[in-house]
């Protein structure tokens, strides 16, 4: 009796995950949202929210955020969170950017085939639609959000910000660090760089990862490229380098929904603005326009892992600065009919900054239209050396909900809590666009 006890009392907690997720968030709570937040009580600068004051601000907060301080899932606010609010910063786009989006901005177009596929038009530089409007005001913001204010070069290594930190439901962790090179090779404004790089013809981005640690998976990489021609190559290629074989795979078109290096992103998550897909097969439905409490302009040296996050949630802590209102486009970003059979995410509910056009946060729903994982993406800000004022750092937290388990990116090992290396800062090796950004580049591995 004894052990038939003990085996029930397994298999209930085996099914405690799956009780939660029948019970979970359903996206019409998403819509219901949408209702309840067209007044919205803003906390005045000098407020700290806590678990004692956080349902007067909630209509600030994105639905995920909600469900973290009302404790639905496994993943709970830590009961003695606080997040301090201070007034906005604005003004963090590079000169050159703006001067883009200002030139070639008029001439940006969108047209729908007779496939149902979208079509980007003239597009040159900066910003695609920086007043989006019907007809297809989705979509255009999630062309904004697609080409968002990124630089021509970003490099993450070991020794400066390369870490990555796996925490599952019983609070292990385990770090992973990394080579991240992500590049544009296209639609390039930043000074310095030509407006089309000549090493991925007919690519417009580049996105290389290599491995470090932990010492078994060292070597393993993964090369996305992202094509001018979305008609053409509507999905991005994708390589991965498996150092067993010595040699590299390339991906089908299926692997989208596969986790990227075994984490909670998806490859069509593993972007700093929170979509990592393509603007050909999908499309956005606009919601609404909010203002989103958020963390924009960080002080990265609070961001050490795991000390200075709240855990077990590894949530901000003061120390990371001040939280602010930042005016968002909130969009529900799917694929088209056409392509939608078998996608793990039937919405990815993105709340989208509207100076730099990064998502703040996903609401991630699975095919069953159940609330899956919530991300949050922080971002920093900072002077660099020709380029001026820019975003220069993001710190993302990838929650899933339905499991209990999460991935924490930014949390640095190292003391000296070095930022990314932003164009011209980046060492002289990681220019090389040959070996960081084809799949030629992939074979040099391990020589």
């Amino acid at each position: 009796m004894r052990r038939l006890g003990a085996l029930a009392i397994g298999f209930l907690l085996a099914l405690l995950p799956s009780l939660v997720w029948a019970q979970g968030t359903d996206r019409s709570e998403m819509d219901q949202w949408i209702k309840d937040t067209q007044h919205q009580t803003e906390p005045p600068v000098g407020t700290t929210i806590t678990m004692a004051n956080w349902q007067q601000y909630k209509s600030v907060m994105p639905l995920g955020m909600i469900k973290l301080f009302e404790g639905t899932y496994g993943w709970k606010m830590p009961a003695d969170v606080q997040m301090p609010i201070g007034p906005a910063r604005y003004g963090i786009i590079p000169k050159s950017w703006v001067e883009a989006t200002e030139k070639y901005g008029s001439q940006t177009q969108v047209e729908v085939l007779p496939n149902g596929h979208y079509k980007l038009k003239n597009y040159y530089a900066g910003t695609p639609f920086s007043h989006p409007t019907d007809p297809y005001k989705g979509w255009k913001i999630l062309a904004n959000n697609f080409w968002f204010v990124r630089p021509a070069l970003y490099v993450n290594t070991e020794q400066n910000y390369g870490t990555v930190w796996a925490v599952d439901r019983f609070g292990d962790i385990a770090p992973s660090s990394f080579d991240v090179v992500y590049r544009l090779s296209a639609y390039i404004s930043d000074p310095g760089f030509p407006h089309e790089e000549a090493y991925a013809p007919g690519t417009w981005q580049t996105q290389y990862g290599m491995q470090l640690s932990p010492e078994q998976a060292r070597y393993t990489a993964s090369l996305s490229m992202f094509y001018q021609d979305q008609e053409k190559n509507p999905y991005p290629d994708t390589f991965v380098f498996v150092p067993a074989l010595r040699r590299s795979l390339r991906l089908s078109t299926a692997s989208r929904c596969s986790p990227i290096f075994g984490f909670d992103w998806a490859y069509d998550d593993a972007n700093g603005n929170g979509f990592n897909g393509s603007t050909a097969v999908y499309t956005g439905d606009f919601l609404a326009d909010r203002n989103i409490v958020s963390l924009v302009g960080f002080t990265m040296d609070g961001a050490q892992f795991p000390g200075g996050y709240d855990m077990p949630l590894a949530w901000a802590k003061p120390s990371w600065g001040k939280w602010s209102l930042r005016p968002m486009s909130i969009i529900d970003v799917h694929r088209i009919p056409s392509e939608a059979a078998g996608y793990c995410y039937s919405s990815r509910v993105m709340y989208i900054d509207k100076e730099y056009w990064g998502a703040t946060y996903l609401d991630l729903y699975d095919a069953n239209r159940k609330l899956w994982k919530m991300i949050d993406y922080f971002a920093d800000y900072g002077d660099v050396p020709n380029l001026g004022t820019t975003l220069n750092g993001v710190s993302s937290v990838a929650y899933d909900l339905q499991n209990t388990h999460m991935t924490v990116w930014c949390g640095y090992a190292n003391p000296w809590k070095k930022k990314p290396y932003i164009d011209s800062q980046s060492p002289k090796e990681f220019y090389n666009g040959v070996k960081y950004g084809t799949p030629g580049g992939l074979m040099q591995i391990l020589r």
